[in-house]
C-alpha cells in the first residue's frame, strides 16, 4: 500500500492490529507513524506505547502482544529498526524456526487489544514468510524515496492539508526547482511550505510566493542560470554565474548541477534520434514529463560535438577546482562555449 492510501485508511478511523512501515523515506515514515499512534492513543494515553529499537526477540513480543493494557483501550507495541525482514542468505532461505511459526500464528489471531507496528528503512524481503503474513492479516505500507519525477502526489496531498493551491506559473516553477535538486528532501519542502502557508493567507499561491521561500535554495539560484545557457543567452548566464559567486554558493556545487544539465540535454538528443519526442522522453530520463519535454526542446539548441566538448572541459573543470589549479573562470569558459556553439 502507498503512503497516500495508507493515509487515507487511517484518517477514515479503518484501523487494522498488524502494520509494516517499509522503505528509504524517513519523513514519510514518520509521517504514517504519528497518524497511526495518534489515532490508536488519543491524548493522556501515550504511556500505553511500547517502543522497541534494534533487533527484537520474538518470544518478547509475542509476550507483549498477549498483555492486557492498564492506561487505555489498546496495548501498541512500536518496533522500529528490527531486522526481522531483511534478506535472507542462501543458506536461510526457505527455513523458518518454530517460533517464527508461532509468532506468524499469533499475528493471524491478534488480541482484540493489542497492536503491532514494525518500521524499517530497508526495503522489505516479500518473500519472508513474516511479510507474506503481515500482508496477509494487517497492511504493508511501502514509503519509497521521492524523486523529482514523481512529487505530484506528496505536492497535492501538502497543498490539501494547508487549503491552498498553486496557479499554473507556480507550480510550473516548483516543478521546475524540484527538477534541479538531485535528492529530494520531503522534510526540508515540508517545512518551507509550512512557512509558505504563513506567508500568504491568500488560498492560492503564486509564484511571487514561492520565490520568496526557495531563493534561500542555492540548487534553484543555479535554477536561472541553466535556463539561460539552455537558451544560449551567454551574458545573462554569466551575470547569474556570477551572482553565484557573490552569494558564496558552493562552487563545485554550481560544477555539478552543470554537468547534470548538460548530460540530460546530451540524452535528450540522443533519445530524440530514437523516436522519443516531448513527453515521451520522461520514462527513460526518470524525469516529470513537463521537465523532459523542456530539455528535449532545449536540446535542440546545441549540436552533439558542442555538448561532448562541454563535458570534457566540465570533467577537467572538476580535476582543476579539486586540486586547486583554477576557479570560476573554467566554468566562465564552458558556459561561453556552450552559449556561442563551439
Amino acid at each position: 500500500m502507498k503512503y497516500e492510501d495508507a493515509m487515507a485508511m487511517i484518517r477514515k478511523s479503518d484501523l487494522k492490529s498488524v502494520y509494516l512501515i517499509t522503505g528509504e523515506e524517513r519523513y514519510l515514515a514518520d509521517k504514517v507513524e504519528k497518524a497511526l499512534l495518534a489515532k490508536l492513543l488519543p491524548e493522556g494515553t501515550q504511556d500505553a506505547l511500547q517502543k522497541i529499537n534494534g533487533e527484537a526477540d520474538l518470544n518478547q513480543l509475542m509476550g507483549l502482544i498477549e498483555s492486557a493494557p492498564f492506561f487505555s483501550e489498546k496495548n501498541v507495541i512500536l518496533v522500529r529498526g528490527a531486522n526481522l525482514f531483511k534478506e535472507k542468505k542462501n543458506e536461510e532461505k526457505g527455513k523458518s524456526s518454530k517460533t517464527e511459526e508461532k509468532f506468524i500464528s499469533i499475528l493471524n489471531t491478534m488480541p482484540s487489544y493489542s497492536v503491532i507496528v514494525f518500521e524499517t528503512l530497508e526495503k522489505a524481503d516479500k518473500r519472508r514468510k513474516l511479510y507474506k503474513a503481515i500482508a496477509s492479516c494487517g497492511v504493508v505500507v511501502e514509503v519509497e524515496a521521492v524523486k523529482p519525477w514523481n512529487i505530484g502526489s506528496w505536492l497535492q496531498g501538502k497543498l490539501q492539508e494547508m487549503d491552498k493551491e498553486l496557479d499554473r506559473e507556480a507550480y510550473t516553477y516548483f516543478t521546475e526547482a524540484v527538477g534541479t535538486m538531485q535528492q529530494v528532501s520531503l522534510g526540508f519542502l515540508d517545512k518551507e511550505f509550512d512557512k509558505l502557508a504563513l506567508y500568504t493567507t491568500e488560498r492560492r499561491i503564486t509564484k511571487e510566493d514561492l520565490l520568496q521561500v526557495f531563493s534561500s535554495m542555492p540548487e534553484v539560484s543555479v535554477f536561472a542560470m541553466l535556463d539561460a545557457v539552455s537558451e544560449r543567452q551567454v551574458q545573462k548566464a554569466l551575470e547569474l554565474l556570477h551572482r553565484q559567486l557573490d552569494d558564496a554558493v558552493y562552487l563545485p556545487l554550481t560544477l555539478s548541477l552543470i554537468v547534470r544539465h548538460v548530460r540530460q540535454l546530451w540524452q535528450a538528443k540522443t533519445l530524440e534520434t530514437q523516436g522519443y519526442h516531448g513527453r515521451q522522453l520522461a520514462g527513460p530520463m526518470q524525469l516529470n514529463p513537463f521537465i523532459a519535454e523542456k530539455i528535449g526542446r532545449y536540446s535542440r539548441n546545441f549540436s552533439e560535438p558542442v555538448l561532448k566538448k562541454a563535458m570534457l572541459s566540465l570533467a577537467e573543470a572538476d580535476y582543476k577546482l579539486k586540486t586547486g589549479q583554477a576557479g570560476a573562470e573554467l566554468l566562465e569558459d564552458v558556459i561561453i562555449g556552450l552559449c556561442m556553439g563551439k
